[in-house]
């Protein structure tokens, strides 16, 4: 470093020295008395949480008792059932309607009425039971010579004919045997005084199958007289569709009876005997 030669330069270039030395020691007096910072203080923060809900502490059951070991019975024993009775609840017993005085006096009139027409009907007396018994036998009794009047041959695992059907059919067989008669010669001077019964018997197409005589007696005229009706009014209608599926053929039983008016019908008969 050179130094000036001019006395003014130099007389500033000190004043200039001395400027900074005075500075360079303010500054360092300056921070030789600044108090020494610490550490920084711990930042806080905050932040809303939710409301905690509070947790039900479960209430802790009571010991069970030790089982006892249950004793095996020697003979089963069946527990009784128990019928379990609803009771009505409490809207229903609410909900029932309440009578009004002249609703009540008017059922009340009701029952009275069927009570007076009870006793007013008098009971049937003895006799009375006694002939509904005996119109029953006799149904009973029709209905058993219609059957042994009319036999079916049945068909394997077939259905029962339809009795209603069954009933029309043999009406119109009637019927058509009546009508017949009226074409056949008969004297009546040849008629016997015995009964006699005879049997055709008819294929489903009402076709003649067979005739047989079941007891003469001494009708032989008579059962000539039958068989030329039965051959005048075959072929018969065929059987219904019902009566087809359960029957092969049916038998006809006729009984040849005195004459006693001087008329010509057919009445019923059973086994032959008896007519």
């Amino acid at each position: 470093m050179t130094f000036p030669e001019n006395p003014l330069e130099r007389r500033a270039l000190a004043v200039a020295v001395v400027v900074s030395l005075a500075i360079h020691g303010l500054i360092l007096f300056v921070n030789n008395q600044k108090p020494k910072q610490g550490s920084p203080l711990p930042r806080i923060e905050a932040s809303l949480a939710r409301k905690p809900v509070p947790v039900e502490t479960p209430v802790p059951r009571p010991p069970e008792p030790p089982k006892k070991q249950a004793k095996t019975p020697n003979k089963p024993r069946r527990d009784r059932g128990v019928m379990a009775i609803q009771q009505p609840s409490r809207s229903t017993v609410q909900s029932t309607p309440k009578w009004t005085v002249a609703e009540k006096a008017e059922m009340n009139d009701f029952l009275n009425d069927l009570a007076s027409e009870a006793k007013a009907k008098p009971k049937p007396t003895l006799a009375q039971r006694s002939l509904a018994m005996a119109r029953e036998d006799a149904r009973q009794t029709a209905r058993q010579e219609k059957s042994e009047l009319l036999t079916l041959e049945r068909r394997p695992n077939s259905p029962e004919p339809d009795p209603f059907s069954l009933e029309l059919y043999f009406e119109g067989l009637l019927k058509n045997l009546n009508r017949s008669s009226a074409y056949v010669k008969n004297d009546p001077r040849s008629r016997g005084v015995r009964t006699a019964a005879v049997q055709f018997r008819i294929n489903p197409d009402g076709t003649l199958k067979s005739f047989v005589v079941l007891n003469a007696a001494d009708q032989g005229d008579e059962i000539a007289f039958i068989k030329a009706v039965v051959d005048r009014a075959a072929p018969f209608s065929p059987f219904p569709p019902d009566l087809n599926r359960s029957a092969k053929s049916m038998a006809v039983r006729i009984c040849i009876m005195p004459s006693r008016g001087g008329g010509f019908g057919f009445s019923r008969a059973g086994d032959g005997q008896g007519c």
